[in-house]
Formats: structure tokens, C-alpha cells, sequence
């Protein structure tokens, strides 16, 4: 399996000197190949963020700490009388109708002069929304910059905190954290193209970790060892019982009958997926540097593909039927 995944990095356009991590993880058995940067070179990881903040969500509803049908202006009083419509489930499935990127970058900006507080400022400057929240999924980055707001408020403690303690300590994942800066790369991690470093808003990205950890990750909550896997793979919808395809941070597809989670990462200069399959204990993840394509998504389906062939047609192609 090894030299087959070589043979689809080079398949879906990487070049041996294009610096990829690509891993597979099914159950005990590891497979990686790494040029140009190690699996456990911390890199940041874009949207990949967003699962990790709504599993600290999902830990303080499973405690009985947070009601994720409360109002977003419970937590949030500073935003505008619009945050009273805005329930937090709302939030986690990109259903709470909040302004886009483009409109909040044009008051505060990007990259490093994108924080949180500077997004959650900027939306106090949007009298009303375009629509009612929800009646429409539209993916948002905003909402999960204030689901992070209200996880910190909630737990009386930051994020970063808060996520050491009840996810990246207990799962041995020790190449992890979010990162809020002042400096815009973490110590030992790359950085990203000048003039292009990542964002320092938390929730909607913020956090930096390596292909092992990924794999840890995926692995993890297969097994439900947060205990919130189930919450984590709900499904949303929209409020009136349309189904949709995002659960908390994670998007929901199926690849040759089974059930993949599946998310992606982007940045000027960086590219991540993760999926996993839960019923056949499998996490992929991979990250690309300097890269500012989309033959992620060619090379991540490839991997599926390879992984849930049939035994007979593994057995064809020479691979072991065991």
C-alpha cells in the first residue's frame, strides 16, 4: 500500500519535490509518506479547526453547561438585537445567517489583523442580516469565531485552555494547539507564503497540528473516546426539518456505501483534508505547502477510493487479502 499511495500523490499532480504529508490510519496499521516537511511538522490547519471547536461545544453540552438552543445574545450581549434569532445549533451547522467573509475583511481586514475580537467587532456593525437564520446553510466563518467566543465565556477560560485540557492532552496529541499569536506562526512550525499569514481568529481556524496528530484525531473519535462522537456526527437542519449535509464541524458524505466525515482546510499557500470512516476504523489526513490547488480533493477521493475497494478487486491488484 505503501507504493501505491506514492503512486496516487504523483497521480493526482504532486511532484516529488512538493512538500505533502499524506497518512491513512486503519485501526493499528499506519501508513505515511511525507516529502518536504515530517508527520510530525506542525502546520496550520485552517477549517480543520472547526471540528476541534465544536467538540469543546459539544464536551460543555454533554456536561450540561451549555444549551445549544439558547440565543446567541445570551452570550454575546454586545451584538445586535439580530443575535436574539441566532440560536447556537445555528452556528455549528452554518445555518445562523451571518455576514460573509468579504463583507467583514472589508472593515477589519485579513490575515493577522483578522482576531476574533476583531470579527466579533465588526459584526456589531451590521444593523441587520440578509436572511432569517435558519432557513438557509451557508457555510460561515463568523459563526464559528463566535461559537469560540461563547465556549470561552461558558467555561470562563480560553479556548486554547480549554482545549489542551479535554481534547489534545487526553488523546496524546501533543504537536496540537490553537494559536492566537502576537506572532503569526507558533514555535517549530512552518510558516505560511509572505505575505500571507494565517489568520489569528480562533473557532473558525486558529489551530496547528501535525499529519500523526490528525490521524489521532480521526482515530479517536471513531472510537468515541470523547464520549460525544455520536452528538459530533448529527447531522443539522434547517428549522423547518430540511436535513443538510454538515454535523458539528464536519461535513457528512458516504463513498462506496459507507459513512465518511469529511472536512477540508485552505489558506494562501496550505491545503489540508481529513475524512474518516468509523465502521472500518480509518482516518486520512494530508497537508500540501505552497500549494494553491484543489487536487486535495482528487488525491483524498483516490485514497477512499483505494481503501474501500472490494477484497476481491484488492486481491487482483496484488494486494494482500487479509
Amino acid at each position: 500500500m505503501q507504493q501505491r499511495m506514492t503512486a496516487l500523490v504523483a497521480e493526482a499532480g504532486y511532484r516529488t519535490d512538493e512538500p505533502i504529508v499524506v497518512g491513512m490510519q486503519k485501526h493499528g496499521s499506519v501508513i505515511q509518506l511525507a516529502q518536504g516537511l515530517t508527520v510530525t511538522t506542525p502546520t496550520y490547519v485552517a477549517s480543520l479547526s472547526k471540528q476541534m471547536t465544536a467538540a469543546c461545544a459539544a464536551l460543555l453540552a454533554h456536561d450540561g453547561a451549555l444549551d445549544m438552543q439558547s440565543p446567541l445574545s445570551r452570550w454575546l450581549p454586545e451584538l445586535p438585537a439580530w443575535a436574539e434569532t441566532i440560536r447556537l445549533r445555528h452556528l455549528v451547522h452554518h445555518t445562523a445567517a451571518l455576514p460573509a467573509d468579504a463583507q467583514i475583511d472589508a472593515i477589519i481586514g485579513s490575515g493577522t489583523d483578522r482576531t476574533g475580537a476583531g470579527v466579533i467587532e465588526a459584526l456589531t456593525q451590521f444593523p441587520s442580516l440578509d436572511h432569517q437564520p435558519g432557513t438557509q446553510h451557508v457555510y460561515s466563518n463568523a459563526g464559528y469565531v463566535c461559537l469560540a467566543a461563547v465556549v470561552e465565556r461558558v467555561a470562563d477560560q480560553p479556548l486554547p485552555d480549554l482545549a489542551q485540557h479535554r481534547l489534545f492532552a487526553p488523546l496524546a496529541m501533543t504537536g496540537t494547539r490553537y494559536w492566537r499569536g502576537p506572532e503569526p506562526t507558533p514555535p517549530g512550525a512552518v510558516p505560511l507564503v509572505c505575505p500571507h499569514p494565517a489568520p489569528l481568529s480562533l473557532g473558525d481556524g486558529g489551530v496547528w497540528s501535525t499529519l500523526g496528530d490528525l490521524l489521532r484525531w480521526g482515530q479517536a473519535l471513531n472510537a468515541d473516546e470523547l464520549g460525544i462522537s455520536t452528538l459530533m456526527e448529527t447531522p443539522g437542519r434547517l428549522d423547518d426539518g430540511t436535513p443538510i449535509d454538515y454535523a458539528w464541524g464536519i461535513g457528512v458524505r458516504s463513498h462506496a456505501g459507507h459513512r465518511v466525515f469529511r472536512h477540508g482546510g485552505g489558506w494562501t499557500g496550505l491545503r489540508a483534508q481529513h475524512a474518516r470512516i468509523p465502521d472500518l476504523g480509518l482516518s486520512v489526513a494530508l497537508i500540501t505547502m505552497n500549494d494553491h490547488t484543489e487536487r486535495r480533493v482528487t488525491l483524498l477521493n483516490s485514497l477512499l477510493d483505494e481503501v474501500t475497494k472490494p477484497a476481491a478487486t484488492n486481491r487482483a491488484a496484488g494486494a494482500p487479502s487479509r
